[in-house]
């Protein structure tokens, strides 16, 4: 058979560069020896996981630690499961993790001489290949129908035999030229697949980089490499696109360990020295008991809007992921409490070889702990971005008056003291946690233990008093008159000492005014709260909270 022209029948394109040609038009990167060039190729669907953050903070870890290159590509081989205005939501939300490209699609960088960066502008790179392996006996074209391949997968599931399309199976892979002519000359449409030269009788070891030595069987499936739009499947088009964008290092799901042969057998009939791989466990949660892995119908923390909407600090996924990632973060984080995540020392082969636990507990944790380390000012901004995009009306009317939040946060936050407190967890639940300053958003479900004269007797008595000029020490000194008069303990060792002659002690009577002013049993200081408020709001709500 002449190949040669059956090539040029097959991809008759005439403005095809010879394949070696390629290898001066995207050469070896410059870069100093160990450099790790990484990338991050999602499809363009419009949803974008927890997953590609952890694969892309891997990613971003491995190259920069090293002095490489982390780059976007787009993996679009799939037209149908294209969404609009999908790559530019992968950048903003991984933006927002404080995740930044060096290179790639719709990223302006000097650095950009390895594109298109999206595989469907890169076809005629991929069709010069395809037509180069046809020319060498290595590809053949593929005629079968849908119908057909589904009978032959029937057929193949009744005989409990592996499904696809290999051996004697490959009815297309021993086509007469005249067969292959006629098939053409009658319009039926066509695929161009790899002739496969393995065998699965022969096994392969592979080194991956998390998981170490991997033994797989070779491949002898006769994989689709260019589909009939002349547009190629992943397979070939991310073997062909690491190489000439000179990735050094392929970071992936586990999932992918099945495509292993393929992938391998596809750099060699290539001639391309593979990148390193490194297949990362899957994300799991814990479930009734039992891990299982996360669910993008059963877990709404798998997509990365859920981190935006509740108003997780981006810093505080980076740094709990970081733990996930690499095992010792967690305990170079204890000895540099203070430290940047980017000083770690990332290591490819700390990551862990089975299921990776994802725990939101220990993800709010790390939030709390994070947003505590804000002054009021970065938190007021945190906070007000949150409430601009998310927060209600009233949210972003509250936030236009940043100094009254300011003076809030300076309490809630303790940053006034020399313990910090961390009762903000994530940007929503710190905008309702300040609801009740403002009148608008002030609904207090008013609970108190006690009965009805002793309520309003201490709270007439204490609104009659109070003064916002006092300080602390003042206002606690009112309050135990307020509360001796009410037949409260003002000091709570005559209280310890005999209960029975009281209704209760000095900090019962405080509750009382905290759940008027508050709204709640539990708060920062009240003093410092009614000073916020004002003298007019803090004696309002006193006397409005009185039983009647």
């Amino acid at each position: 058979m002449d190949l040669k022209k059956l090539a040029e029948t097959l991809i008759p394109d005439n403005d095809l560069l010879p394949p070696e040609e390629y290898e001066n038009i995207f050469p070896a990167r410059e870069l100093e020896k160990g450099a790790e060039v990484t990338r991050l190729a999602p499809s363009p669907t419009g949803f974008i996981h927890l997953g590609n953050l952890y694969s892309a903070l891997a990613d971003e870890r491995c190259a920069h630690t090293t002095g490489g290159v982390f780059y976007l590509r787009i993996e679009d081989t799939d037209e149908k499961r294209k969404v609009e205005g999908a790559v530019e939501s992968v950048i903003r939300s991984l933006k927002y993790f404080g995740i930044k490209f060096d290179e790639g699609a719709e990223i302006e960088s000097p650095l950009n001489k390895y594109g298109p960066y999206y595989q469907r502008r890169r076809a005629k790179i991929y069709r010069s290949f395809v037509k180069k392996l046809i020319e060498e006996g290595l590809a053949y074209p593929c005629f079968c129908t849908a119908e057909e391949l589904d009978e032959v997968r029937a057929k193949q599931t009744e005989n409990k035999e592996t499904t696809g399309y290999y051996g004697g199976y490959a009815k297309c892979r021993n086509l007469t030229e005249e067969q292959i002519y006629k098939n053409i000359e009658d319009g039926k449409p066509f695929v161009i697949r790899l002739k496969s030269q393995g065998s699965i009788e022969n096994k392969i070891t592979f080194r991956d980089a998390i998981k170490g030595d991997i033994t797989v069987t070779e491949n002898d499936q006769d994989v689709v490499i260019l589909k009939s739009d002349g547009i190629p499947t992943y397979h070939f088009a991310h073997a062909i696109d690491d190489h000439f964008m000179r990735t050094t290092l392929v970071i992936r799901g586990e999932e992918w360990l099945s495509s292993l042969p393929v992938h391998i057998e596809l750099h060699k009939a290539l001639g391309f020295k593979p990148p390193r791989y490194a297949h990362t466990c899957s994300l799991m949660k814990m479930d009734g008991g039992t891990k299982r892995k996360l669910s993008k119908r059963k877990d709404p923390e798998l997509s990365l809007d859920y981190y935006r909407k509740a108003g997780y600090y981006p810093l505080a996924v980076v740094k709990y992921l970081m733990t996930v990632l690499n095992s010792n973060f967690e305990e170079w984080t204890l000895k540099n409490p203070d430290g940047d995540y980017r000083d770690f020392k990332f290591k490819i082969d700390k990551m862990g070889k089975s299921g990776a636990l994802f725990d939101l507990d220990k993800l709010n944790d790390v939030s709390k702990t994070e947003i505590s380390k804000l002054s009021a000012e970065d938190c007021y901004e945190f906070l007000k971005e949150w409430a601009d995009e998310f927060g209600t009306e009233k949210d972003k009317e509250h936030f236009k008056n940043r100094d009254y939040i300011v003076s809030i946060l300076n309490l809630i936050m303790g940053t006034n003291g020399k313990k910090r407190r961390k009762d903000i967890e994530r940007a929503e639940q710190g905008v309702r946690l300040i609801d009740y300053f403002f009148d608008d958003t002030f609904n207090p479900a008013r609970e108190f233990r006690f009965d009805k004269n002793t309520v309003n007797g201490v709270l007439e008595q204490f609104a009659a008093v109070y003064e916002p000029s006092d300080d602390n020490s003042a206002w606690f000194a009112k309050l135990k008159e307020v509360a001796k008069n009410c037949g409260f303990a003002a000091e709570m060792n005559d209280y310890k000492a005999h209960p029975e002659n009281y209704k209760g002690s000095v900090s019962d009577a405080a509750e009382i005014l905290r759940v008027a002013v508050t709204g709640k049993p539990n708060s920062p200081d009240l003093c410092t709260i009614m000073g916020i408020l004002g003298k007019d709001r803090s004696v309002r709500r006193l006397l409005s909270a009185k039983i009647n």
